[in-house]
């Protein structure tokens, strides 16, 4: 999977616009002499008004995943958790025989399924396992991502914002939002990561 790198998301400047200074001005009270300070001050509160305007134009289809891999439902755990592993992902979409989405699964099934919590630590899975013979084994063979996987999954689309996906995923605490065509087929995925990059290379999160 092809990731947006900080080279490709660069070409999105953050430029201060003529309307984002005369907005800035008018917002400082008092008569304005253009002084250094004033200067600053105008640029600063200019370039705020730069980054919440990118926070609001720049959209999933410009830092999401270029390719996604999607898990099919009935895939067998032990087999779905060694493509994770391969591939260094923490989760993916679930889909049906159709190719469209049905669920997400990710380490936090697998854990729940484990017995040990969705969030637990590594020494209270090592306790866990060690206590228990087949913490693993007896849980997990003999079943499908289907068996485990969250169910009505959140989906988003090319067109979504990044400040509309920070605030999901701020609201219903995901780390990941699949990206779906309008016949429901996963197309892409934006993560937390993406979204960093988003921040860093292509403008940071305005302040409140």
């Amino acid at each position: 999977m092809k990731k947006s790198s900080p080279e490709e998301c660069a070409p999105l400047p953050l430029e201060i616009s003529e309307e984002d200074v005369i907005e800035a001005m008018k917002s400082i009270p008092g008569y304005i002499d253009i002084t250094p300070g004033d200067f600053k001050e105008v640029y600063q509160t200019a370039y705020n008004l730069a980054i919440k305007r990118l926070f609001n134009t720049l959209t999933a289809s410009q830092i999401m995943t270029e390719s996604v891999l999607s898990i099919d439902q009935g895939m067998d755990l032990v087999e779905a958790a060694g493509l994770l592993a391969q591939t260094r992902i923490s989760g993916a979409p679930v889909v049906n025989n159709e190719g469209k989405i049905v669920g997400i699964v990710s380490e936090k099934d697998f854990l729940k399924e484990m017995g040990v919590g969705e969030k637990p630590s590594f020494m209270q899975i090592a306790n866990h396992c060690l206590n228990n013979k087949n913490c693993m084994i007896g849980r997990l063979h003999n079943k499908t991502v289907g068996d485990i996987m969250t169910r009505q999954p959140i989906t988003g689309t090319p067109e979504m914002t990044i400040g509309a996906i920070s605030a999901l995923f701020a609201e219903k605490q995901i780390n990941r939002l699949p990206i779906v065509d309008e016949e429901g087929h996963p197309v892409s995925i934006v993560t937390r990561t993406d979204l960093a990059y988003s921040f860093h290379f292509c403008g940071r999160r305005p302040k409140p």
